[in-house]
């Protein structure tokens, strides 16, 4: 027993000390970016504007997706733009959503597209491929229905297409809750903020760019879309938004990460919803990164740091590493949350840091153990990044 607690405390040591050396380097990350973020404030007098379609596949309808809608059409953008949204159906409770921003924007170009076929296991890219065909302009922009931006948010975009090299631009989140937000809907915000942002990061330095999109915006140009095989080749992919960027990159595209930081709404999650929604996302990030995802599990320094507490038989200089852990992982998020994101929210939370970080570690640990995702309410087999429906 004691071999196997010096294993253990020896272990512990090492993947605390990996956890805090990647803390460092995502701070060094976000250092990095908000310098990039400086210089490209100067490109927005550049004039730069090409027209653009605005894709928004949408299905059903949820507290802040009117606002999120709606923040789009309040564009201040030197160019044309139109939004074309997609629904499964005309009995969709969200066209009622678009008949409403009609009203509200009639100068604003907006339309409806049904799309009643399904092309595969992903409903969300099915759409798009038959919205794509309704798009006027050259330059396409995707994102979630529930994304709200700011009025500069096309112009700060769509600057990043001044190089005829870039194929893609991509934008980092925050996660918004309600008013009164579940604990669990907290612990989700601040994950986003303080655990996936600065992954992105971190990734951005070490990879000496962004080789994958995020959800939150998907600006492409079509010859990169074409040159990446088409939207069509997306139709069963879980993580439709990081194979675009990733095949767009491996098409001798750059993709950028512009300086605009947009907000998603989070539901009121209770713990199942929580689960479910952290198992889909660590799963997606498995099987998209398998190699860096492996190496996700040493960046959890608290968690480690706790368990050399003990396997140590709480020696002093064990809490003393457990302390730094702390501190480095405070600065982590105050850096990135704070400082680039400008997520208030991460102020109020601080005190669930520790408890957001074991549960991640121990969803980093679930993902291994299954195949199987639920997807807005539906359940699928995961294997290689593609969707099968069980």
């Amino acid at each position: 027993m004691d071999w196997m607690g010096l294993a253990v405390e020896i272990a512990t040591t090492l993947l605390t000390l990996g956890g805090l050396a990647y803390m460092l380097l995502a701070m060094a990350g976000a250092r990095q970016f908000a310098r990039d973020r400086r210089r490209q404030s100067v490109a927005e007098t550049t004039g730069f504007a090409p027209d653009v379609t605005i894709l928004k596949p949408v299905k059903g309808v949820d507290a802040r997706m009117y606002a999120g809608l709606a923040s789009h059409c309040r564009q201040q953008y030197a160019g044309h733009f139109e939004i074309v949204f997609g629904v499964g159906g005309v009995d969709d409770p969200a066209v009622g959503e678009i008949e409403r921003l009609r009203a509200e924007f009639p100068d604003c170009d907006l339309r409806l597209v049904v799309c009643p076929q399904r092309l595969g296991a992903s409903g969300k890219v099915s759409n798009l491929v038959q919205m794509l065909a309704e798009a006027k302009y050259g330059q396409l922009l995707i994102n979630d229905s529930d994304i709200r931006v700011s009025p500069h948010y096309l112009t700060r975009v769509m600057n990043g297409f001044a190089s005829a090299q870039v194929g893609m631009v991509t934008a980092l989140y925050l996660g918004q809750t309600d008013a009164a937000p579940s604990i669990w809907s907290r612990l989700e915000a601040l994950g986003i903020s303080t655990d996936f942002m600065p992954g992105v990061l971190t990734a951005r330095r070490l990879e000496g760019g962004v080789r994958f999109g995020l959800g939150s915006t998907l600006a492409i140009s079509r010859a990169a879309l074409e040159a990446a095989g088409g939207l069509v080749s997306l139709v069963d992919s879980l993580a439709d938004d990081y194979e675009l960027g990733a095949r767009i990159a491996q098409a001798g595209f750059r993709v950028e990460l512009c300086d605009e930081v947009v907000e998603t709404a989070i539901p009121a999650y209770n713990l199942r919803d929580f689960c479910q929604h952290q198992l889909r996302w660590a799963r997606t990030t498995r099987d998209s990164r398998r190699w860096g995802y492996l190496g996700l599990g040493i960046t959890y320094a608290i968690p480690w740091a706790a368990v050399n507490c003990v396997a140590s038989g709480l020696a002093t200089w064990s809490f003393g590493l457990l302390g730094l852990a702390v501190l480095v992982r405070v600065a982590v998020a105050l850096s990135v949350g704070l400082a680039v994101l400008g997520d208030e929210q991460v102020l109020r939370d601080l005190w669930l840091l520790p408890i957001r970080d074991c549960f991640g570690l121990g969803f980093w640990a679930w993902s291994y153990a299954s195949d199987t995702i639920i997807w807005r309410g539906e359940r699928f087999h995961l294997r290689k990044g593609q969707l099968t429906r069980t």
